[in-house]
């Protein structure tokens, strides 16, 4: 799972939403009638759509300060991006979601499996975040949260170390 560190482009939410998307739910209003799998489906896809919406929203937000601070774009054009990105990203996450509410709604059993595997997705998310927040600092900010980090015993170069993508060879 490879990641973009061009810092001026913008990321996409990626499959590593995907599980957790697809357990997400955001309930309707309670007082409504019981729609039964309709309700569950249109529930199942508003909460992949959030989900996606979020994340995309904060990586975007994030990558994007780094250029506001470099003065590559000012902040129109900056709120402008985050909401082609989050429109874009949202469609994205109603196709999964849908697809996901689906899957789950003849396999429920998938749920577990789902939620394992959400796990690991916002373990890379959260990483993407991390490196969009970095790569908005600059070199004292960098310094001081590298010290701040070494007195509270964590070692920030694990995050940070930059290793080359391993290619198979057949």
């Amino acid at each position: 799972m490879g990641r973009d560190r061009h810092p001026d482009r913008i990321p996409r939410a990626g499959y590593e939403l995907a599980p957790l998307a697809g357990l997400a739910s955001l309930p309707l209003r309670a007082g409504q009638p019981s729609l039964g799998s309709a309700r569950l489906l249109s529930e199942s896809t508003l909460g992949a759509v959030l989900v996606y919406a979020i994340y995309q929203a904060l990586l975007t937000a994030l990558r994007t300060e780094a250029m506001v601070r470099r003065s590559q774009l000012d902040r129109s054009t900056q709120a402008r991006l985050i909401g082609r990105s989050v429109w874009g990203s949202m469609k994205d996450g109603a196709a999964i979601g849908l697809a996901l509410s689906l899957l789950l709604l003849v396999f429920p059993w998938l749920s577990l499996p789902l939620g394992v595997l959400s796990v690991v997705g916002l373990g890379k998310a959260s990483l993407d975040l991390f490196h969009a927040f970095w790569d908005g600092l600059n070199d004292q900010q960098r310094s001081e949260l590298h010290d701040a980090a070494y007195s509270a015993g964590v070692n920030l170069n694990r995050l940070l170390h930059r290793t080359p993508p391993v290619r198979l060879e057949s």
